[in-house]
Parts: structure tokens; C-alpha cells; sequence
């Protein structure tokens, strides 16, 4: 990387190396990012579709593009392989995405956005700009395309990291399965993003510009990169009626896990119940009425006392 072209005392290029430097310390089965050498702000990536679902198995070729004050505002992110969930050569309009700056959080990075990204792959596109809505069987013949066609387009240093990034997926992806999984209804899916939505902290709004760029300086364990996303969005679908549920591991985008049996969950504490407004109000009204009879009774005590007194002097 040749990176003495850039000022490394840049916020941005500062956060943009140690991502860098991070990526290739701990690379991930599910996805490969790296930067162009003539211009780190625009990055190649490819995802692996999410497992357990119709994309499985699939490889999935896009780029990124970065502000020049990244992290403080998000990137762009745009797809190149026809996947029949996001349009190609279009600006996908994601919440970790520049279409909701208003999201974005200068602690999240590539790495945290392509995870998110493979997680939203297989939910309801709910009219997004960029999305597309085609049958999983169709969606399934795209992801088998994917694995032999690569992407052809810009310089040729480009293409050349098109290629090397392919060729390390391709030996990472899982085969396309045969039968089409069976994944949580989209009523649910929708549910679980609404609700990963109205829990979104928002921006930091006097994080410094050092303190966000180291904010990656070690590389991410496996439990650090899932709270990581899991604030990006904590994408879970608990079905009311079914034992699916859908949510981000450590190494693997999407998983179906069995719910825990009602008898084995973590029983509750019990919680006292409050009092009612009006007994509370009864309460004090009999305290203060006792009180003032007992000074009124002891008020008459003193002042028979008092007439006693004076009449034996």
C-alpha cells in the first residue's frame, strides 16, 4: 500500500489505514474488503450470501465509497453482482449507509457495515431505493451465477483486486445448497428491523477526530466484532407461533437457532407491586389528621395544666 501519498495526520486516512491494518490481521470466512492503491478511499468487496437462506453459497462483488471526513459520516455502498435483492450500479439505502447519516456512528466501520450488510440480504425490501423483491428460486440461480461470473468494469488495478478478492471467497464460500432453506416469514423479519431501528444510538456528537480513528487500532475479537454489530442492528426475529430465530454470530452471518424451552429460561423477580394513587392519598390524610389531634389533645393537656398551676400559686 502505498500510502505516503496521503497525509497519515488526516483524521480519515489515519482511520482508514488502521481499518486496513485491522482487515488483514483478521480476516473474516463471510466477506474480503481492501482499498484501491491509488485511491484508499474507495474500497472492493465481496460478501458471501447469508447462510440459511436463499443466497447461500453465493458470491456477491461491490465497492465502497468513503467521505473525505470518514468515520464522522458514512460511506456509500453499491453492488456489482446481479443478486435480485440489490440493484446493481445503485446506491443501496441502508442504515449504515450515506441515505441515513443520521444512524451512523463514527465507532462503526467497514468491517461492521459489510456484516450488517450480509445480514440484510435476506429481508423484506419493503420499497427501499435500491432494493429488488424477486422469488428466492430466482434469487437461488443468481447465487449459483455469481460463483463463476465475475464483475468486469473500471481500471485494470481494479480489476485485479476483483480478482483476487473472488478467487479467496470462492475458497471460502459453501457450496448452494439444493433445497431452498426455510427462513422466518418477512412480517417478522420487518418486525426485528423496526425494532433493532427505534433502539439506534445516534451519532456521537463531540467525539474527537483521534479518538475515532483509534477507535480499531486492536485488532476485533469474536465477541467484540458482535456487539459491534449488534449495534449496527440487532437483527433478531423471535417468531411468536414458530422456534426460529434469526441473529448475528461470531463467524457466521445468519443462523437458525432452536428457542429455549419456557422451562429452562432465567426465571424473573418477582416485582412488588405498586400501591394505588388513592390508597396512597388516603394513607397521608390519616397520618395528618392523627397528628393534629394529637397536638390538639396535647395542646389542651398543657393549658389545663398550665390554669392548674397558676391557681395554687
Amino acid at each position: 500500500m502505498a500510502d505516503e501519498r496521503y497525509n497519515r495526520k488526516n483524521p480519515a486516512v489515519k482511520r482508514i489505514l488502521q481499518e486496513l491494518k485491522e482487515m488483514q490481521s483478521n480476516p473474516s470466512d463471510d466477506f474480503m474488503s481492501l482499498p484501491l492503491e491509488e485511491n484508499i478511499f474507495e474500497w472492493q468487496f465481496a460478501i458471501c450470501g447469508p447462510r440459511d437462506s436463499e443466497f447461500e453459497g453465493g458470491i456477491y462483488h461491490g465497492r465502497i465509497q468513503l467521505p473525505a471526513d470518514y468515520p464522522f459520516k458514512p460511506p456509500a455502498f453499491m453492488l456489482l453482482t446481479p443478486n435480485g435483492r440489490f440493484e446493481t450500479q445503485t446506491k443501496i439505502c441502508l442504515s449504515i449507509s450515506n441515505h441515513h447519516p443520521e444512524h451512523w456512528q463514527p465507532s462503526w466501520s467497514v468491517r461492521t457495515a459489510l456484516l450488517a450488510l450480509i445480514a440484510f440480504m435476506p429481508t423484506n425490501p419493503d420499497g427501499a431505493l435500491g432494493s429488488l423483491d424477486y422469488k428466492k428460486e430466482e434469487r437461488r440461480k443468481l447465487a449459483i451465477k455469481s460463483r463463476e461470473v465475475i464483475p468486469r468494469y473500471g481500471s485494470p488495478e481494479r480489476q485485479k483486486l476483483i480478482d483476487e478478492i473472488h478467487k479467496y471467497m470462492l475458497s471460502k464460500a459453501p457450496p448452494v445448497p439444493e433445497i431452498l432453506p426455510t427462513t422466518a416469514t418477512d412480517e417478522q423479519t420487518n418486525d426485528a428491523i423496526t425494532e433493532a431501528n427505534t433502539t439506534t444510538d445516534s451519532v456521537t456528537e463531540n467525539a474527537s477526530p483521534d479518538a475515532a480513528a483509534a477507535s480499531i487500532q486492536e485488532p476485533l475479537n469474536p465477541e467484540t466484532e458482535q456487539r459491534m454489530v449488534e449495534d449496527v442492528h440487532e437483527v433478531r426475529v423471535n417468531a411468536a407461533a414458530g422456534p426460529l430465530r434469526v441473529s448475528f454470530t461470531a463467524g457466521v452471518s445468519l443462523s437458525r437457532r432452536a428457542s429455549a424451552p419456557q422451562s429452562a429460561q432465567q426465571p424473573q423477580r418477582p416485582v412488588a407491586r405498586a400501591q394505588p394513587m388513592d390508597d396512597r392519598l388516603f394513607t397521608l390524610a390519616a397520618i395528618g389528621l392523627t397528628i393534629a389531634i394529637s397536638i390538639l389533645i396535647l395542646k389542651k393537656f398543657l393549658e389545663a395544666n398550665n390554669i392548674f398551676l397558676m391557681g395554687s400559686l
